[in-house]
């Protein structure tokens, strides 16, 4: 799958896993929404029930900022199977300009964010390498 591919098929897709490390050097994986832009990927820390909006994944990069978002397409037909992640270097934006500017592009690709703007911090992932199968 060629860049230009990975790019459209990740920027369309609705949904990831976002995998992060913790203090102890574990993996730390949960769903999210996002959003692609140039060669940052950002997720908010919306509204949906939780107990807290202060989130292991905002500990983990904390700690390390190393994260990676994993897309896939599953089909029972094993020549539609494809997947792609991104590794990137994370920055967590609690407020400005950029955070903003991530928030609206996320309301305009999910409705209920129109509705509820996310509360909590931006995840902003700074794309350094592209890995996708087949």
């Amino acid at each position: 799958m060629d860049r230009g591919e990975m790019w459209q098929r990740l920027g369309e897709a609705r949904s990831a896993v976002l995998s992060t490390v913790t203090a102890d050097g574990r993996p730390h994986a949960v769903p999210c929404c996002f959003f692609l832009k140039g060669d940052v990927v950002y997720s908010a820390i919306d509204a949906k029930p939780k107990s807290t909006l202060a989130l292991r994944r905002l500990d983990n990069l904390a700690a390390n900022p190393a994260a990676c978002l994993l897309v896939d397409c599953y089909d029972d037909d094993w020549s539609k199977l494809w997947w792609i992640r991104v590794d990137g270097t994370a920055r967590v934006l609690v407020d400005g300009d950029e955070r903003d500017h991530a928030l609206d592009l996320l309301a305009a690709k999910y409705p209920q964010y129109q509705a509820t703007r996310p509360p909590g911090p931006v995840i902003a992932i700074d794309i350094t390498a592209w890995r996708a199968w087949p």
